[in-house]
């Protein structure tokens, strides 16, 4: 059965499983989320090799070792899903290893003046979700962060072509830099008009939290894809490489005056319409050979009902003070000293998407941020979370509690515009937290 879609053609797929030489690679990719001291004997990425050319691993076909938590009778895009969740994956891979490949003795990132290290996974990302998807669904467009003009003009198209290489899992034929810069450019802008009327397509986020990526294993960053059909959000997929597992509650590291010992084994988190959030570690993903539906988990958002016992976060850019809550409440990062008129905030996220999954996990309760006049505000930093919440039991709405209008850049798709900032958080809460900006 073909899917239609504003005369889009949805093809289903013809899903295999197999590859347990790639199931094997899996495993050290991760090696240095759990800073694994066998990690020295795999294969290193270096960035920079003098050939032109990689031969591509496998035929064309999307690798499915495990199956999503819900029946595919009751997903109509379940064959995207599994795309998505599996290019998710591999991107994540990706980033990990070329953390890896720049990790210093202590665990930090080797930084570079150039940013090389963040713009070579970012622009990987985004060349590798490019072939992949547009191999699988041709007729969807793609709308992402980059365009290839900055790869072009620091001689880093070599670098990004060996990161993606590695990950590409299409095609028998060798991948080219043309191939790699062609794909980063069908997201960037001006690579499609869509007009006024409901459009389908991709949107990505390649890497959602750059500051993260670079402090290594001390901060978050995001993978985040989704897809929009007709004008509605229908699925998304965040990948978060160093996310803590279940024995560590990620809101509190960072935190003063707590002492949780971190253990990080990253995160997928899924998103389909009417089928709910969910999420498992990103290792159970990576050494898996079986379908593991029982490792899924369902995510919903808190249940608290006060503002003043709201777990919070805003952007890294902007202060307490600048937001309408603050001329109520005070903020303050020790969890375990909350005052009467005190909110914690948890100063935990690189990033927008970060929050998105801390919210929709219940980590968080809420994430607001304030529109700036200057500054505007990307689709790729909220599509995909605003679906994950949704499905969680959420709210996400402009500070007048309108939705969100992805279509409001009518040609590009590439920006919103929230009266006011963004709001996410429970209903109870966020309902309140309405009333607080109106009267403010």
């Amino acid at each position: 059965m073909l899917l239609q879609a504003n005369g889009v053609v949805l093809p289903r797929l013809n899903i295999q499983t197999s590859n347990p030489p790639l199931t094997a690679r899996f495993i050290p990719a991760m090696a240095v989320l759990s800073y694994s001291s066998s990690a020295s004997r795999f294969h290193i990425p270096h960035l920079h090799r003098p050939f032109r050319t990689r031969p591509r691993q496998c035929v064309f076909s999307v690798r499915s070792s495990y199956s999503l938590p819900f029946q595919e009778q009751k997903a109509k895009y379940y064959e995207h899903l599994q795309a998505a969740v599996n290019v998710v994956e591999r991107a994540c891979r990706l980033c990990v290893d070329v953390q890896k490949s720049l990790l210093s003795s202590d665990g930090r990132i080797i930084e570079k003046i150039d940013q090389t290290p963040v713009t070579v996974a970012d622009f990987g990302v985004q060349a590798l979700v490019s072939l992949e998807m547009s191999k699988l669904f041709p007729s969807i467009p793609l709308v992402a962060e980059e365009d290839s003009a900055f790869v072009r003009e620091n001689n880093l198209v070599d670098a990004v072509l060996e990161v993606v290489a590695d990950k590409s899992t299409i095609g028998d034929e060798e991948l080219s830099e043309d191939d790699v810069l062609r794909a980063i450019d069908r997201g960037g802008k001006d690579a499609y008009l869509f007009g006024q009327k409901p459009a389908t397509y991709w949107i990505l986020d390649p890497i959602d939290g750059t500051r993260g990526f670079v402090k290594g294993s001390e901060a978050l960053y995001v993978v985040g894809l989704a897809l929009v059909v007709e004008g509605e959000i229908v699925l998304g997929v965040m990948g978060c490489p160093n996310w803590q597992n279940e024995h560590s509650d990620i809101f509190t590291t960072g935190v003063q005056g707590d002492a949780n010992t971190v253990s990080r084994s990253g995160m997928i988190m899924i998103s389909h319409v009417g089928c709910g959030t969910w999420s498992t570690r990103l290792c159970d993903l990576l050494i898996s050979n079986t379908k593991m539906p029982y490792n899924w988990t369902r995510c919903l958002v808190d249940a608290l009902h006060q503002v003043h016992e709201a777990r919070i976060c805003i952007p890294e850019s902007q202060t307490w003070e600048s937001l309408p809550l603050s001329a109520q409440f005070n903020a303050t990062t020790y969890a375990n000293h909350v005052g009467e008129k005190e909110i914690l905030l948890l100063p935990t996220c690189c990033g927008s998407l970060c929050k998105y999954l801390m919210v929709a996990s219940g980590r968080a309760s809420v994430f607001i941020l304030r529109a700036r006049t200057k500054r505007t505000i990307k689709v790729w930093d909220h599509a995909v979370g605003v679906i994950c919440i949704h499905e969680a039991g959420g709210k996400v709405t402009d500070w007048e509690g309108s939705q969100l209008d992805f279509a409001a850049d009518e040609i590009e798709r590439r920006l919103i515009f929230p009266s006011g900032g963004v709001l996410v958080a429970n209903d109870s809460l966020h309902n309140q937290i309405l009333e607080i900006i109106s009267s403010s």
